[in-house]
C-alpha cells in the first residue's frame, strides 16, 4: 500500500506548519480531521495527553489531567497536532472537570462521527480529591451502542496505576 496523496490530506494543515499559534480559549474549530485509510477493520486508536489544563469556573485555579482518548474510526480520524492544539485551547477555559470530558467528546464525536469513543480525564488532586470522569460514546443502532453501554456499566473495576500523580 502506498502513502497518502495529496487530495487525502486536505483539511490537514496545521501538521507541518511552524507558525501556528496556540490559542488560550476553547477554540473546537482547530480540530482538524482525515480519512481512515481501514474502514473495513474495528481498531483503537488510543492518545495519552498527560498536560491537559483548565480552570475552575468557580475559583479560577488550574485544574490539571491527564486526558485519555480511545476511539475505533469509522469513516474519519483525528489528526493529532490538531488534538493537541484543541486540548490547549482549553488552558484558560473555565469549566468542571465532568464538563470538560463531555464536551471534548462531544467535539470529537462531531468530527469523525466515530463508531466508538470514550473521554477519560484523570485529574490531580485538589483539596484532598482527585476527580477522574469517564465518558463513552457507541454509534447508535449498532454494536457500538452496545460495547459502549457495556464498557460503562463496567469502567473501572479493574483500575490501572498511574505514576503521574
Amino acid at each position: 500500500m502506498s502513502g497518502r496523496n495529496e487530495k487525502e490530506l486536505e483539511g490537514v494543515n496545521l501538521l507541518g506548519n511552524q507558525g501556528v499559534e496556540y490559542s488560550f480559549n476553547y477554540s473546537p474549530d482547530v480540530l482538524e480531521a482525515f480519512e481512515n485509510k481501514h474502514v473495513n477493520r474495528d481498531y483503537f486508536v488510543k492518545f495519552n495527553c498527560p498536560e491537559f489544563t483548565s480552570l475552575c469556573p468557580k475559583t479560577n485555579q488550574p485544574d490539571f489531567a491527564t486526558i485519555y482518548i480511545s476511539y475505533i474510526p469509522d469513516q474519519k480520524m483525528v489528526e493529532s497536532k490538531s488534538l493537541k492544539l484543541y486540548l490547549f485551547s482549553f488552558r484558560n477555559h473555565g469549566d468542571f472537570h465532568e464538563d470538560c470530558m463531555n464536551i471534548i467528546l462531544n467535539d470529537l464525536v462531531e468530527l469523525m462521527d466515530p463508531r466508538y469513543i470514550e473521554v477519560w480525564g484523570k485529574f490531580t488532586p485538589r483539596g484532598g480529591i482527585s476527580i477522574d470522569p469517564y465518558t463513552n460514546y457507541g454509534k447508535p443502532g449498532t454494536k457500538y451502542e452496545e460495547m459502549a453501554y457495556h464498557r460503562l456499566m463496567n469502567h473501572d473495576m479493574y483500575p490501572e496505576k498511574i505514576d503521574n500523580r
